[in-house]
């Protein structure tokens, strides 16, 4: 007996009611096609009708955040929104990476302080990849003063001074491009396959 995995057959299942019943050869195809490798011509098919799925964007969880234990609650909202994960680490951050990281902030007058708040304690620092995901996480996290960004967001929610503002998120592709590359090493950045991709993402 073959053991679909579970994401698999929820594939078969979708098909079988969207059009395969009473027809045993359709509904065999159509596990064969679900199945990893399974239809190699169909998999590409299915990439090329998802503009932008391979878009990343940096995150960062910044040391007021860790400090409150919300790494784990802001991880979810990007796996619920259907975001995959493809790199994350933990970090006491040095002068010299924020520097680079805040290289447009270097000549204003709060940044010496910004340079304590952010070396004040370790960082999480992640990569989340999926459609549009830059423009998302922006809306996600929320404004970057939280006395102006709306419930349900991030700092909406767990934030309550710009100084304080839990979180980071790229601004822009170019920028998270940038910051990824600042942050990460090619090597600690994963692909996979997400077995529920075709499922969130096909347009």
């Amino acid at each position: 007996m073959v053991m679909l995995p579970r994401c698999v057959f929820k594939r078969v299942l979708q098909q079988f009611y969207s059009g395969h019943q009473g027809n045993p050869k359709s509904l065999l195809s159509a596990a064969f096609t679900a199945l990893p490798g399974g239809d190699a011509a169909a998999g590409r098919r299915s990439q090329a009708t998802i503009p932008d799925i391979r878009e990343r964007t940096l995150i960062a969880v910044k040391p007021d955040g860790v400090q409150r234990r919300l790494v784990g609650q802001i991880m979810q909202r990007f796996e619920q929104r259907g975001f995959k994960l493809v790199g994350l680490k933990m970090l006491q951050v040095s002068d010299d990476l924020l520097s680079q990281h805040y290289s447009e902030l270097r000549t204003k007058p709060f940044y010496p302080r910004l340079l304590h708040y952010m070396t004040s304690g370790p960082v999480v620092v992640m990569v989340w990849e999926g459609h549009k995901v830059v423009q998302t996480s922006r809306m996600m996290v929320g404004h970057t003063n939280p006395a102006e960004a709306q419930a349900g967001t991030v700092r909406g929610d767990f934030s309550f001074h710009v100084s304080r503002n839990v979180v980071h998120a790229s601004d822009s592709l170019e920028g998270a491009q940038r910051e990824i590359q600042l942050w990460f090493q090619k090597k600690e950045l994963l692909s996979w396959d997400s077995c529920d991709q075709t499922v969130t993402c096909e347009v």
